[in-house]
């Protein structure tokens, strides 16, 4: 057990500690530092420009969008997609690395926002605000985590490069979606987004390397369901 703990340290633990540090001083430099300086200086023109340009089609479209990344539908197609590819696959890895990188991204999500308060642009907002800071967006670090995740997974059970190309196409359309929706709707600046697009594809980075890597050893356990032979016991 010895040996799991320390992977569970140096493969989960410190990276995201790390990455939880730098985005408190990404939303420190945002909100204090920098906040008077370009570009920082322009985000709420950006959303005074995109409130302007608001249509009623391009609503409905920014509310799919959203919708996509809310917390019920991540919830929900976080499990659905957990389930099929237990079911597909006959084993854990690919399902715990899914659940692990939509959790993380949630957790550092949570924390970043007790520490930097950041209030929402200065525009109509097409949502109910939640109580969070606007700092980061959580819609957009969610779409990212588990739309990438599911990219990740499916380039990896695909050999054809065209196909490869089409799963990441087709699923990095929506994060960016989110992330646009969310500028859009006028729940969070630019730089918000930005933040949660290095917090969600590096929590998929961290549990991909921790996860899926089957030349980590996690000393004599296994991952549930994996039928790599244990390492040997030290004597």
């Amino acid at each position: 057990m010895s040996d799991t703990v320390v992977q569970i340290v140096r493969r989960v633990l410190l990276p995201m500690s790390l990455l939880l540090g730098v985005m408190v001083l990404l939303g420190v430099l945002v909100t204090r530092v920098f906040a008077r300086t370009w570009p920082f200086t322009v985000e709420d023109a950006v959303n005074r420009e995109l409130a302007a340009d608001r249509t009623p089609a391009w609503n409905d479209v920014s509310l799919v969008f959203s919708t996509l990344a809310s917390t019920q539908m991540i919830v929900v197609v976080t499990v659905l997609v957990a389930l099929g590819l237990r079911l597909w696959l006959k084993r854990w890895r690919e399902p715990l690395f899914l659940c692990a990188a939509v959790t993380a991204q949630a957790l550092v999500f949570l924390l970043t926002t007790l520490a930097i308060d950041r209030r929402r642009p200065a525009v109509e907002h097409m949502d109910v605000s939640p109580p969070t800071s606007s700092f980061p967006s959580g819609h957009t670090s969610a779409a990212m985590a588990l739309y990438v995740g599911i990219a990740v997974l499916l380039a990896l059970r695909t050999r054809s490069t065209g196909a490869k190309v089409a799963w990441w196409t087709l699923l990095l359309v929506v994060p960016l979606g989110v992330a646009l929706t969310r500028m859009y709707r006028g729940m969070h600046h630019p730089s918000d987004v930005v933040a949660s697009f290095l917090n969600g594809g590096t929590c998929v980075a961290i549990m991909a390397r921790s996860v899926l890597d089957r030349g980590v050893r996690w000393g004599r356990a296994k991952l549930p369901g994996d039928r790599r032979p244990a390492a040997p016991a030290r004597t």
